[in-house]
């Protein structure tokens, strides 16, 4: 079986052709960060105008990098939520009209699935039951996979995202958008000393709650700066450090003592923050 995979959730659009749910024949992303970081973060109504300009061209150019034409295929996917609405909007409508005019089957995809499902094509030998810890700008869960499509939330941000934090974070200390992997590289230089921030550890469940650490961290740099203080680079390294170090332990711990009460033997990890290398080393 061959689907066409359509994506427009947030900032990139997106189209893939895969076959039999695990072979990816071809994958085309156009990037829009360079346009977003002139605003430090992602504008809606920007993302959506270059998501119009890009989509057919994508799809076109993922057609042919897998030598398939519409005829050949046996349906179309299109990720319908979560996401920015009138991102997601252009990628379900394109996909609506495509089937329509082909005949093809619509198969609607929610973006945290498909996260979960990207498991089965980086690392084929994976089955569930398993539990996944799902982590990115927008969304951070603990998830029960106890078969392939019987998925169970067990744990969730009551707040902010960690990967929002991340951003966040960044952004207060002057770090180039997207947030998340300049925290990362700023951390590796930075060490423990200057600060520690709290962990929201929110006993007897399995949530999540970032929003605390985001203000504590706002709040000590506007105490700086009400001293006249001005960073230097060596301190916002240890800043991003110390920020970094309490959102990683508390993912890294939640997501163990969840997968040992659920007896579950294996931990897959997914998401755009599933890059950062201090999360995968605390796993």
């Amino acid at each position: 079986m061959k689907l066409l995979a359509i994506e427009s959730s947030c900032d990139e659009t997106a189209a893939a052709v895969v076959e039999n749910g695990r072979t990816v024949l071809s994958s085309v992303v156009a990037s829009q960060i360079e346009e977003h970081k002139l605003y430090g973060g992602v504008v809606p109504e920007i993302a959506s105008r270059r998501h119009s300009e890009a989509i057919v061209g994508v799809t076109k150019q993922a057609l042919e990098q897998a030598h398939v034409t519409l005829k050949e295929l046996d349906a179309i996917a299109v990720t319908y939520a979560p996401g920015l609405i009138g991102a997601l909007l252009v990628g379900v409508n394109f996909a609506k009209g495509l089937a329509l005019s082909t005949g093809l089957p619509l198969i609607p995809v929610h973006h945290l699935r498909s996260h979960i499902a990207s498991n089965y094509i980086t690392s084929p030998e994976l089955k569930p039951p398993f539990l996944c810890l799902v982590v990115s700008g927008g969304q951070t869960h603990i998830i029960d996979v106890k078969d392939y499509t019987d998925l169970h939330v067990i744990g969730q941000t009551r707040d902010d995202a960690a990967g929002e934090a991340f951003d966040k974070i960044a952004r207060a200390l002057g770090l180039p958008y997207p947030g998340g992997p300049e925290i990362s590289r700023a951390a590796e230089e930075g060490g423990p000393g200057l600060v520690e921030f709290p962990r929201a550890w929110l006993p007897g469940t399995d949530d999540f709650s970032f929003s605390g650490l985001k203000s504590a961290v706002l709040n000590y740099l506007n105490q700086r700066r009400m001293k006249g203080d001005s960073l230097t680079r060596e301190e916002i390294c240890s800043i991003a450090w110390a920020a970094q170090e309490a959102i990683c332990d508390v993912l890294s711990a939640k997501a163990v003592a969840a997968a040992v009460r659920e007896q579950l033997p294996t931990i897959a990890l997914v998401g755009g923050v599933a890059a950062n290398r201090r999360l995968r080393q605390l796993l």
